[in-house]
């Protein structure tokens, strides 16, 4: 059998596991459904203690920092709208990450395909026929946006299934190609002068939350984050709900296992990181459909690679990635409220610290990057050509979102 998800394989993968009599994975005490909720203790407590550090550092007063920080964030309507807006797009790039990564597939890509996918939408919306209702034209763009980062995801999968070729090395290339065509031969696609593209049609702009809740007036926040919501909601029910899900999940566990139930492994790797690089690809709404209403040379600022971050703080799981998007869309819109007593930079450190301590403690992240140079290239037992000795490690546990 090689179809990437029917019922029949999911007993076959339970009894490989069963007979090997492994142990289920444990969950810490401390945790939320099998979410532990230790790394976002040590990435608070870690905040806090970097705050008031720096904070000395720079002559200022940590309380004073703090009270900026909190009224420009959770403490007014405005500070909160911009932290919701500011988290929008780390939901995209975050679930885009987190979906490659129970793949058992590490996407660094997120950067080039959420500004593929910008462009991509930016472009659709640009031209548009006229008179084409909002209907038609925001899902279309949206679909095109997802379409532009896909196809690059999709490319790294097909080179890792039919080159071997690691998909880290793959779409960190791919991100710099694509950003040297976008300020190469996209920039003769900017408007005279500037550096960005011509205006989308009214019809594919995105509504502004402000236009139903005047309390947020002046704040960017838009509609793209009730598509971030629903996207968390599609992810948690794709990877807990559906045949597929556990077909990705089996293929990250362990992709001999998967082989033995009779996955494609090749297949479901691609199709994984075609859904990833989608999702990245969406993050470009935020921007271009709900914001500015164009795409802008640089917009992204590194938040393809902050979802890194988010995913491995968040776990994989659906509420942790929404919990650590919301951790870092603080810092970004604190950064900016305590400009007054210290460097905004003081927040880039700060998030790059809590990133480097998340980052070494996770073992999913050791174990991602001690695959690199190393199986890329190892084939996976074919149960059509052979038998494969099979060695489970743990099976794919019912998750919680």
């Amino acid at each position: 059998m090689t179809g990437l998800a029917s019922p029949a394989y999911e007993d076959r993968v339970r009894d490989t596991y069963q007979s090997a009599a492994v142990s289920p994975p444990t969950v810490s005490r401390l945790s939320l459904g099998g979410l532990s909720a230790l790394p976002f203790l040590w990435a608070v407590l870690l905040s806090m203690a970097c705050t008031s550090l720096l904070a000395r550092l720079f002559h200022a007063e940590p309380s004073a920092v703090y009270r900026l920080f909190f009224v420009g964030t959770w403490g007014s309507v405005y500070g909160i709208g911009q932290v919701l807006f500011k988290t929008t797009p780390l939901l995209l790039t975050g679930l885009s990450v987190a979906l490659a990564q129970r793949a058992g597939l590490f996407n660094v890509g997120g950067e080039g395909q959420l500004a593929a996918g910008a462009m991509a939408m930016a472009l659709c919306g640009a031209h548009l026929p006229p008179g084409t209702p909002a209907w038609l034209a925001v899902p279309l763009c949206l679909l095109i946006g997802f379409v532009g980062g896909a196809l690059l995801g999709g490319l790294a999968g097909l080179l890792r299934w039919l080159a071997g070729a690691h998909e880290v090395i793959v779409t960190i290339l791919l991100n710099f190609i694509v950003r040297a065509l976008l300020v190469g031969v996209g920039a003769a696609l900017f408007v005279k002068e500037s550096v960005h593209t011509a205006p989308i049609a009214e019809a594919a702009q995105l509504p502004r939350l402000s236009q139903a809740l005047p309390m947020l007036q002046g704040s960017a926040l838009n509609a793209t984050l009730l598509l971030g919501g629903l996207v968390v909601v599609v992810y948690a029910v794709l990877m807990q709900r559906t045949h597929l899900g556990f077909a990705l999940r089996t293929v990250g566990a362990n992709p001999d296992a998967a082989a033995a139930a009779g996955l494609h492994v090749g297949r479901l790797r691609t199709l994984a990181l075609a859904l990833s690089g989608g999702l990245a690809g969406l993050g470009g709404a935020n921007f271009v459909l709900g914001y500015k209403h164009y795409y802008e040379d640089g917009f992204s600022a590194g938040l393809g690679y902050l979802g890194i971050a988010v995913a491995v703080l968040g776990q994989g799981r659906s509420l942790g990635v929404v919990g650590a998007a919301l951790l870092f869309g603080t810092l970004s819109q604190g950064g900016l409220a305590v400009n007054a007593q210290v460097p905004r930079e003081l927040i880039d450190v700060l998030s790059a610290l809590v990133i480097l301590v998340v980052a070494t403690a996770n073992p999913e992240v050791r174990r991602l990057v001690s695959q690199l140079g190393l199986t890329a290239a190892r084939p996976v037992a074919d149960v059509r050509s052979a038998t494969p000795i099979v060695t489970p490690t743990a099976a794919p546990e019912k998750e919680v979102a």
